[in-house]
């Protein structure tokens, strides 16, 4: 891991922008990924209490990928209508998935979830990884397969990026953002999706 690297581009970041995300120069951009809340929206909808309805998920979770700023325009409505085509069993058992990642047993609703959408050739990290970013936004980690491999390659971080997503890299991957975070000025993380944006700004030019 290299922080000197870290430091660099914290330190060019914040040279441009005092602020850090607060900085109105920014403005723009951080309204562009906020304005729909779609953060909000995945607390509310997904709350462990409302899977007491299971058949009422399914809408969420499409709406929060179509919405998210995150996700590609290629990627949403592909994985939109996949789901609406989905049988009722299909349908539970996506919503078991997610019930796991976001309020069980993390790694088996994460791998069961990537088994699934193997099936219509839709297991993207960016699709896998979008909705339990929205709703722990200071834990969970967006993976976006080319910030990624940028923050991988220029902070030497002992990790090997695959397009197929697998838990023990999100973990690890999920694990190092959490620290380098910690070694960063907070106004670069007001969630780990926008201190990797940070890191893609910055990166790139060092």
């Amino acid at each position: 891991m290299n922080i000197k690297v870290l430091k660099q581009a914290e330190k060019n970041f914040l040279s441009e922008y005092p602020g850090g995300f607060d900085d109105p120069k920014l403005a723009e951009v951080v309204k562009k990924h906020t304005k729909a809340k779609v953060g909000d929206y995945a607390k509310e909808h997904l709350a462990k209490a409302k899977f007491e309805k299971p058949d009422e998920i399914i809408p969420h979770l499409i709406k929060i990928v179509t919405r998210s700023t995150l996700v590609s325009l290629f990627e949403k409505p592909k994985f939109r209508d996949a789901v609406n085509g989905f049988h009722k069993t299909e349908k539970m058992r996506m919503v078991e998935s997610y019930y796991n990642i976001l309020h069980g047993k993390e790694k088996f609703g994460f791998e069961s979830l990537v088994e699934h959408l193997k099936e219509y050739k839709l297991a993207k990290w960016s699709l896998v990884s979008v909705v339990q970013s929205y709703y722990r936004p200071q834990k969970e980690v967006f993976v976006k397969p080319t910030t990624t491999k940028l923050i991988i390659e220029k902070l030497e971080l002992p990790l090997k990026y695959h397009p197929t997503p697998t838990w023990e890299f999100y973990k690890e991957y999920r694990k190092i953002i959490k620290e380098l975070v910690s070694k960063s000025n907070k106004s670069l993380s007001p969630s780990n999706a926008a201190f990797c944006g940070f890191l893609m700004m910055s990166l790139d030019k060092i």
